[in-house]
Parts: C-alpha cells; structure tokens; sequence
C-alpha cells in the first residue's frame, strides 16, 4: 500500500478506536492531534528516534504545565514503519496502529503498560 492508502486506512482505525474508549478517556483523546508520517524525518533521527520507530507522543502529558516546551502535545504514527512491520498484511496493520495509538496515548495519560491492560486500553 502506498502512503496514502495507509493514511485513509490508519485515520480510520484511530477513529473506530477513539470511539470505543470509555467517555471520559474518549474526550481527552480526541482533543489530543494525531499525525500521521511515513517514518521519523531527519531532525527527529538526529535526535536519537529510530528509523523503525511506529509511533511517539511528544509534548507535555495531560494536565503538565506546557512550560518551555516547543512542542504541542500530539501523537505521530509512522504509517510505512508500521505497515513494515506488519509485512503487509492489512490485519496486522490494523492492530498495529491500533495498538501503538493506544501505547501512545498512555504516555500522553501518564499510564504504563499495566495501567493500559487494566483500564482495557492495550
């Protein structure tokens, strides 16, 4: 699949996600951007992020002061590192983007791994 194929595709999945989170989470989720790349840009490598990376949160987390920091909260999923690492198989994908949306949107609520499973996020 090309690049936008898997942005249709993976703006889709987010949405279907999102809309199967509990209200209260739902809401700060949505107000949370997503961005959707092809694989992390040259700056972002420079700066230690992998080339195979699948996705990353950057910004302050919920409810931290924003303070110095140049970035906006946000989400970016790297769509042509996931579908990668699917080995193209669209069921994959899409739990991929599923499951990395929501590993994402954990640091963004300050949860770890056990956190995700027992709220039913991961």
């Amino acid at each position: 699949m090309r690049f936008p194929q898997l942005l249709l595709h993976a703006e889709r999945i987010v949405n279907r996600t999102q809309r199967a989170l509990p209200s209260d989470v739902r809401e700060i989720a949505e107000a949370l951007p997503v961005i959707f790349d092809p694989s992390p840009n040259p700056e972002l490598r420079a700066e230690g992020v992998d080339d195979d990376t699948l996705g990353l949160f950057v910004g302050p987390a919920h409810g931290e002061d924003p303070g110095l920091d140049p970035l906006p909260s946000q989400i970016i999923l790297y769509l042509e590192n996931i579908w990668d690492y699917a080995e193209g198989d669209v069921a994959r994908f899409d739990d991929e983007v599923r499951l990395t949306y929501l590993h994402e949107l954990g640091h963004y609520l300050r949860l770890d791994e056990g956190d995700l499973e027992r709220r039913g996020l991961g």
